[in-house]
């Protein structure tokens, strides 16, 4: 008869359980797989697969029993450390909505939103085109496979242990709000330089020949003008992308 001790049995589960945590913890908050379209079963499926590819790779970790405060701070520091690294990239996404929020005001298409059923919250046609446009952006420049990557890298820099809080002491999230405005600035700042010619143009028009009504001629001619000028710069927003990307995930490598 084969039998198992208790000992041999946390030693089989403990490289599998604390990577699974910590993946769990990432899917959940990582931009386009913590969609409520994407099933709980297939994020479960994808943090099992994670974590047990990675186990060639993964530094050797300290065994301790499931019910002793040790394990209980340990399985706080995966999800922190999860859920802080896909906020990371969350950050990048905020960035660039951002961005297309400030895009719409200077088109005026702000003034007609709408609730998103999948952010679950109010938004506006050209934030929710550049949100689609950098998830898409997301997948196809491998950004998935760098998350990942950061992913197993973070069990080298923050190691399982029994200090759940020492990652945010090295990370600092709470400074990555700047990001968020400066990414968008730099992605908006392109059209609100166009858009802000067209209106000195359509202010000079005016004063010229008041017989004609600016706000008539006003409002399609910077819809049709911010509309050309985001079909120009939209191939040119992989760079910010990328580079941005690449600075958060830096942080956990």
């Amino acid at each position: 008869m084969v039998g198992f001790s208790e000992t041999q049995l946390l030693a089989w589960l403990t490289p599998l359980l604390w990577p699974l945590l910590r993946a769990l913890a990432l899917l959940a908050t990582l931009p386009v797989f913590s969609q409520r379209a994407v099933p709980a079963r297939v994020k479960i499926g994808l943090a099992l697969f994670i974590a047990i590819a990675a186990q060639p790779t993964l530094p050797a970790i300290a065994v301790v029993p499931l019910d002793s405060p040790a394990a209980v701070l340990r399985t706080v520091q995966q999800v922190l450390v999860g859920v802080t690294l896909g906020f990371a990239v969350r950050v990048i996404f905020a960035a660039i909505e951002l961005g297309g929020e400030i895009i719409g005001l200077q088109m005026g298409l702000n003034f007609a939103g709408f609730f998103d059923p999948v952010s679950a919250s109010q938004g506006t046609a050209s934030s929710r085109f550049f949100g689609t446009m950098v998830g898409f952006l997301f997948v196809l420049s491998g950004g998935h496979l760098a998350v990942t990557e950061a992913l197993i890298r973070s069990f080298e820099v923050f190691p399982v242990g029994d200090d759940p809080f020492a990652f945010l002491r090295a990370t600092q999230p709470q400074a990555w709000g700047g990001e968020i405005f400066a990414l968008g600035l730099w992605i908006a700042l392109p059209l609100v330089g166009m858009l802000l010619f067209v209106n000195l143009v359509l202010g000079v028009v005016a004063r010229v020949a008041p017989q004609l009504s600016v706000f008539s001629i006003g409002f399609p001619v910077t819809v049709s003008v911010g509309l050309v000028g985001m079909l120009l710069t939209l191939p040119l927003m992989e760079r910010p992308f990328a580079e941005a990307l690449l600075r958060m995930l830096t942080l956990f490598r």
